[in-house]
């Protein structure tokens, strides 16, 4: 699969690294070398980045849900400035976008825009989720995937890839190198939430799933080196 436009998801707590909140500046710039790196080949870059850092909605509990997410919005926001701003300083150009006007913060989403921004090589950020409540990052990186005509998703987690039980809890767990988006949804597998599955599986977006930790797996994501587990979207 040759990939000239792509939707990088970065998870939360990936960005926070070993202290599991916050931000690891050695890991964020990690990132930024390898985007950089990617950038220059000529590849479109976009970037969803989930809050979980800093918030989880979902597990919020005595909240109201409307309230938590708006929260968890915001974090996600946070997130894509920080990044946005490492990224700026290893010479690439960044737009914050977010689908709510937020005063000088950021831009707002426009997908003309984004598009236009992604042809001059400059890297977007697609920041504050969808707007709206009740639907996560897994469904604002699907969704603006589909949007922008990306060739695939990166998902770039905690986790190597999808198993076929949890490699924690058991030591016979074995990787799955590829698998079609129906099998997540039929299963519940919970790779990604399952409107957000059933969404590129009727969009046809694939996926690639893989290890952010591992040395150079975004560049190997992209340059042909894949060692995590490709979803198909049938």
């Amino acid at each position: 699969m040759k990939l000239n436009r792509i939707v990088l998801k970065l998870s939360g707590e990936a960005l926070a690294g070993d202290a599991g909140t916050g931000f690891s500046e050695e890991t964020v710039r990690g990132v930024a070398k390898q985007v950089s790196e990617i950038v220059k080949q000529g590849i479109e870059v976009a970037i969803v980045i989930g809050g979980g850092n800093f918030w989880r909605g979902r597990t919020s509990e005595g909240m109201d849900r409307v309230k938590a997410d708006q929260i968890g919005m915001l974090a996600t926001v946070m997130n894509c400035i920080y990044t946005a701003d490492m990224f700026t300083q290893e010479g690439m150009k960044c737009h914050v976008m977010t689908p709510l006007p937020m005063a000088n913060m950021t831009e707002q989403f426009v997908r003309d825009n984004a598009v236009r921004y992604l042809k001059k090589g400059h890297v977007v950020f697609f920041a504050g989720g969808t707007g709206h409540p009740y639907f996560s990052t897994d469904m604002a990186v699907v969704l603006r995937a589909i949007e922008i005509q990306a060739d695939a998703i990166l998902a770039a987690k905690a986790i190597d890839g999808v198993y076929t039980a949890d490699p924690k809890k058991d030591p016979e767990a074995k990787k799955i190198d590829k698998m079609t988006m129906q099998e997540i949804v039929d299963k519940k597998l919970g790779v990604i939430d399952l409107a957000s599955a059933v969404l590129a599986m009727e969009n046809k977006m694939p996926m690639l799933l893989f290890g952010l930790a591992e040395k150079n797996s975004i560049v190997n994501a992209v340059s042909g080196k894949f060692t995590g587990t490709r979803i198909i979207a049938e």
